[in-house]
């Protein structure tokens, strides 16, 4: 394996299914089998999920909520996302537990790193929610952070494309797409695959992040064993 230690970037809206809406059971279940398939292999994987099909604290603002109490209810969604996730890699027969940024009992446990990481150690999926536990940060803020506090080998987003292109490529079939990129460029061009502060976070700290097709059957393995899939964003 190239990357033996992970932690995985979803969308909230990748789990809900067509429409981006609610929990998608047959979305969970597609990807509980990938990361298991994973995780069985010896991989120690770390999740965070967003929160955006059930709640945007940022929409949410626009829209006269309070910001700070609209992000705490964006956090309380990737909890809901995070649980609902762990059920079904556990369905898969693979250890998964819910470490959320602010204390959550019985829900979930309180997150501190280490006992996060001797779970993730141990073989079991250690599922990060509540992004940093502070509002103005992103769930791509929160995975950045947990990516370096583990000391993880690449922090892996796994998105509905197959990596970064110069443009979107929905509306312009031209759009060249990278194998490798870069934080600089990446910031400079203002490529908004991850926003500025987890793109910081992860320069200073030399953790590459991969960008890849999650929908895609299989791809999450093959960018694990290392394979030139999707796109490599580094120093």
């Amino acid at each position: 394996m190239k990357y033996n230690r992970i932690i995985l970037k979803l969308s909230g809206e990748a789990i809900g299914g067509p429409d981006g809406q609610g929990l998608d059971e047959d979305v969970l279940e597609k990807f509980a089998s990938q990361i298991a398939e994973v995780a069985k292999k010896g991989v120690q994987i770390g999740i965070v999920i967003g929160g955006g099909n059930i709640f945007r604290g940022l929409q949410g603002s626009r829209r006269g909520f309070d910001r700070v109490r609209g992000d705490q209810m964006g956090m309380l969604a990737t909890v809901i996302n995070s649980i609902g996730l762990s059920l079904f890699i556990k369905g898969q027969g693979v250890p998964a537990e819910v470490f959320t940024s602010t204390p959550m009992r019985p829900m979930a446990k309180y997150y501190m790193r280490d006992e996060a990481l001797e779970f993730m150690e141990k073989g079991g999926v250690a599922i990060i929610a509540g992004g940093t536990g502070n509002p103005f940060f992103t769930t791509d803020s929160g995975a950045a952070l947990r990516a370096c506090e583990l000391k993880v080998d690449a922090l892996l987003k796994g998105t509905k494309v197959d990596g970064v292109y110069d443009c979107d490529p929905k509306k312009n079939p031209q759009a060249k797409k990278y194998e490798t990129l870069t934080f600089d460029k990446a910031i400079a061009d203002g490529l908004g695959v991850m926003d500025m502060t987890a793109f910081t976070l992860c320069k200073e700290n030399d953790v590459p992040i991969v960008v890849f097709n999650i929908n895609k059957e299989g791809e999450f393995l093959r960018v694990v064993e290392g394979e030139k899939v999707g796109t490599v964003v580094s120093n």
